[in-house]
């Protein structure tokens, strides 16, 4: 048994080696990738080294407020993509099915809370830092547990942004993993440290470029080769991966409801309320500009995401009834994208070049903003107070942060190697303070007479709760009772569609190996599955795409009721502009001198008496 599951085991190896070489780059390839990665060093040189421009920390953090409209726009909608959102998003619609789709279309939803909640505070009291806005609105105790959880997610994020497209490029090239992620990693470094947010904006406008083109080409040829759209839809509609699920369970996986409240979280607190976004929002010259610049970030966006979240289904379509992951052929369906690219385009010259360029060109962007709104927030707020302040300093502090953190990435990639299911730990941690983040800064935009020990031990709360909540979540997922199995697929029509590859596979009866094995005996009878559930609710049980709403609720849950217990102090007075336009709008409560010289009339005469009484005193 144990000689026929090597020798299994070894056709696998073998029939993956062969199905990988075909997707080996050419010269045409490797000199689309090398055009892609010189644009963007070329970048950074020009505004390190050429553009006539003050070396002032201003000037390096918001490009002197003077960013133009449409590529900041543009630099947003990039910023928001990343190599795994690329390979997984595909993914999760073949497996899962198109709800994913809901947490993109949360977006619409996202735009207004932006430009009419959140972006006109921080350009009314001049926050160029968004976590300065803690500090105002609050205290400092406040802006820093806040920036903490910042600096524990991009110590998360950052080595996998790398990591995932250097997987890929390996992949098709055949060189070692790591030295493809150090020399990406320092090209990205070597632009992100020189030209500032400037650089930054601008490779991410050729980088969006790639992307877009990339995108679109795969959905068009994927079509195509489907048999056109009809096909598609309908290949889909039978694979039940067009079953849209507006249930209210919220242990269901991912429904209409799930996607769009932990979407409006989510790119609430990525786009408006991340120091890596926000930097680049308020390098605008006005709130004007701004408003232009997230009304066309988020129509570009939901264009890029819709596109890539279809992609999935096309894939699904395209392989309906011969399933390559059943097959053996791809392990896992986060790297079904790069064979299904290789099905479509490995003909065409030049295309695995510019699909390898498109992720690489998502990751790039999200780590070299990452890291430029990284070095601000560790400078402001730990180094700054301890040192003697110039621009010269400051900026040259944050390049030597910038290149200690790209080091650090470097190394991340031999912890990172090691992950299993990599988007969906990412999305479990991140859940454990992204909610908490994002709902003390609408407590302090909502709440009046929230204090600043209430926001504190608001967080707390909120974070403490969530972490006790994933922790048993994990427990019930390693103990069988949370099973997320993926919508059937098969493998009986790859004959009839002729897909040699997958049928020379199944021929060398690898599936016997690879098909999942039935459940145990002692498995659990009564789990929770992706779409549904037959166990008495618990909170454990709940989809992780609820995990941002839950923790934005904990902190209002914990902060409405304690702001009767610890009141905000009757001496202190709270600045008008640190709340909403709508809040203020809804108190009518201008400034106290304002209130004074507005009332002439009805205190000429208190103002005599009260002028006589001082005079007596």
């Amino acid at each position: 048994m144990a000689a026929s599951t090597s020798e299994l085991a070894s056709t696998v190896a073998t029939v993956a080696a062969a199905t990988a070489e075909n997707l080996r780059f050419s010269v045409t390839d490797y000199i689309v990738f090398t055009l892609m990665l010189s644009a963007s060093a070329g970048i950074g040189v020009y505004f390190g080294f050429f553009s006539k421009a003050k070396n002032t920390t201003e000037e390096y953090l918001q490009g002197g407020k003077k960013m133009p409209t449409w590529p900041v726009a543009i630099s947003l909608v990039s910023s928001q993509l990343s190599g795994v959102a690329m390979m997984s998003i595909p993914a999760e619609s073949y497996t899962f099915g198109f709800n994913i789709v809901f947490t993109m279309m949360a977006m619409i939803l996202t735009v207004p809370v932006l430009i009419y909640i959140i972006v006109p505070v921080f350009y009314k009291n001049n926050v160029s830092n968004c976590y300065q806005y803690l500090e105002m609105r609050f205290n400092k105790l406040t802006r820093q547990l806040v920036t903490i959880t910042f600096i524990m997610n991009q110590f998360l994020m950052l080595p996998v942004y790398m990591f995932v497209p250097s997987l890929a490029f390996s992949q098709v090239t055949g060189i070692n993993i790591h030295l493809i992620n150090t020399a990406v990693s320092s090209v990205c470094v070597f632009y992100t440290m020189l030209g500032g947010i400037k650089a930054v904006v601008w490779t991410d406008v050729v980088q969006a470029g790639v992307m877009l083109l990339s995108v679109v080409l795969v959905a068009i040829l994927g079509t195509s080769h489907t048999g056109g759209l009809s096909n598609v839809l309908e290949n889909a509609s039978e694979g039940g991966r067009l079953d849209f699920n507006f249930g209210i369970d919220p242990r269901l996986r991912v429904t209409f409801w799930s996607g769009i409240f932990s979407g409006l979280l989510m790119w609430t607190g990525k786009v408006g309320l991340d120091q890596s976004c926000v930097q680049r929002i308020v390098s605008l010259p006005s709130y004007a500009h701004a408003k232009k610049s997230l009304i066309i970030a988020g129509i570009g966006f939901l264009f890029i995401m819709t596109f890539t979240c279809f992609i999935g289904i096309i894939m699904f379509a395209y392989y309906y009834g011969c399933d390559p992951i059943q097959a053996g052929l791809v392990s896992k369906p986060d790297k079904l994208m790069p064979f299904f690219i290789q099905d479509i385009m490995g003909h065409l010259i030049g295309m695995p070049g510019i699909f390898i360029s498109c992720v690489f060109s998502a990751s790039l962007s999200s780590l070299s903003a990452s890291l430029n709104s990284f070095a601000g927030v560790v400078y402001f707020d730990y180094i700054k107070p301890h040192i003697r302040h110039t621009d010269a300093r400051a900026n040259g502090i944050m390049k030597l942060v910038i290149i200690a953190m790209g080091a650090y990435c470097i190394l991340g990639g031999y912890m990172v190697q090691n992950f299993n299911s990599i988007i969906q730990t990412i999305w479990t941690i991140t859940g454990i303070s992204t909610g908490a983040v994002v709902g003390v800064f609408l407590l302090g935009m909502f709440v009046p007479r929230c204090s600043a020990k209430v926001a504190v031990t608001g967080i707390v709360f909120s974070v403490v709760a969530m972490l006790w909540i994933i922790i048993n979540a994990q427990f019930n997922f390693k103990a069988g009772l949370i099973r997320y199995d993926v919508l059937p697929n098969g493998l009986d029509q790859c004959e009839a569609r002729d897909f040699q590859v997958i049928l020379s596979s199944i021929n060398n009866n690898i599936t016997r190996v690879l098909t999942t094995p039935a459940p145990s005996a002692d498995a659990p009878q009564q789990v929770t599955t992706a779409f549904g559930s037959n166990r008495d609710f618990s909170i454990y049980d709940i989809s992780f795409y609820w995990y941002k709403v839950l923790g934005a609720i904990l902190v209002f849950a914990w902060a409405v009721p304690m702001s009767y217990v610890w009141p905000t102090d009757k001496q202190e007075k709270q600045n008008p502009k640190l709340y909403s336009p709508f809040v203020r709008n809804m108190l009518n409560a201008p400034d106290p001198v304002v209130e004074m010289e507005e009332m002439p009339l009805k205190s000429s005469d208190s103002k005599a008496k009260e002028n006589g009484i001082h005079q007596d005193a």
